[in-house]
């Protein structure tokens, strides 16, 4: 690690092989909490490259509990977070309505880092029980096309990690590997950041894989569409701008998409709309992203199609159906 640090101090560069390494051996836990911190803040005093992104999300699908849900072809709708804004949980929202359309979901996340509710805090507050049980997992696809991994039971090397994070501080470059390191390495996967840096970096390494893919970043900020401005997107096909108008929606305003200031108002927030109980807007930004899984999920579907499936998987109440097979 010492020549290593020295090396990144004169501003160079790790290729892909290196960082994955790298991360490896800080995984299991070679080298001290001081060596992987020095490490940590030279990614604060200059930017990460996508090649490195790439090399430190091998390093953590191989260090991750191995989970193959491959015979379910699912679909992963997760983001970075971090984007400030404290919206309702809009894609864990997209993940169930997409389940209500007859696809399977394996989603990962976590609780929240920045926001009052994560995907984690409004299931658990919701019944879902964690497990990294690969019986129960297969179960909860089967009984309502979802199943949820809960971050911190799938990635053992973490407890190497999670301190100097924690004693640093500041953000890391793993605020956003998260959606990038689903253990089930799902083949479909709509992936949300927060920024414009972070999407090219997304789209820089999910252009060499083999996983269908949706990029998005609101043009204002969101980790998601959230239909109060334009989208930036790339997929496998296209990267272009997507305005509310390409869902046959209108731009709404962003209180509108509050989340409340608690777990409790979040759960609420979460059931209402499942119930049929949510305003236009709330509606129309679950349906815009869950239409944007499926479109990458039906590619030779038009994205208006994907967004009529959406809309009646969420009005007939066929999402909230979903949550409650895996809940009760």
């Amino acid at each position: 690690m010492k020549d290593t640090l020295q090396y990144l101090f004169k501003g160079e560069t790790l290729t892909k092989d290196e960082a994955k390494q790298l991360l490896l051996e800080v995984g299991k836990g070679r080298h001290s909490e001081a060596e992987f911190a020095s490490f940590l803040t030279v990614f604060k005093m200059r930017p990460i490259v996508s090649q490195e992104l790439a090399g430190f999300r091998d390093a953590m699908i191989e260090l991750s509990l191995k989970t193959d849900l491959s015979e379910y072809n699912a679909i992963d709708v997760v983001g970075t977070g971090g984007d400030g804004k404290n919206t309702f949980n809009i894609s864990t929202l997209s993940a169930i309505i997409i389940a209500g359309a007859g696809v399977n979901v394996a989603k990962h996340g976590n609780y929240a880092a920045s926001s009052t509710s994560g995907s984690s805090n409004v299931l658990e507050y919701l019944g879902y029980k964690f497990s990294n049980d690969i019986n129960k997992l297969k179960s909860d696809l089967e009984k309502g096309n979802f199943c949820f991994l809960h971050a911190p039971l799938f990635h053992p090397a973490m407890k190497n990690i999670a301190p100097v994070r924690r004693a640093l501080k500041f953000p890391t470059f793993f605020n956003i590997l998260g959606p990038m390191i689903n253990p089930s390495s799902p083949k479909y996967q709509l992936l949300g950041v927060n920024n414009t840096q972070n999407f090219n970096h997304y789209k820089n390494v999910y252009d060499y894989s083999d996983v269908k893919f949706a990029i998005v970043n609101s043009l204002d900020g969101y980790d998601e569409v959230s239909l109060t401005a334009d989208t930036h997107f790339a997929s496998n096909k296209i990267e272009t701008n997507l305005s509310p108008l390409d869902f046959g929606m209108e731009q709404i305003k962003p209180e509108k998409l509050f989340g409340g200031d608690s777990i409790e108002k979040a759960a609420s927030i979460f059931l209402s709309i499942l119930e049929g109980k949510g305003t236009n807007e709330q509606n129309n930004a679950v349906i815009a992203n869950a239409a944007l899984g499926l479109n990458v999920y039906y590619p030779d579907k038009e994205l208006l199609e994907c967004v009529e499936i959406a809309k009646e998987s969420l009005l007939s109440k066929s999402a909230l159906e979903k949550l409650k097979a895996i809940v009760e």
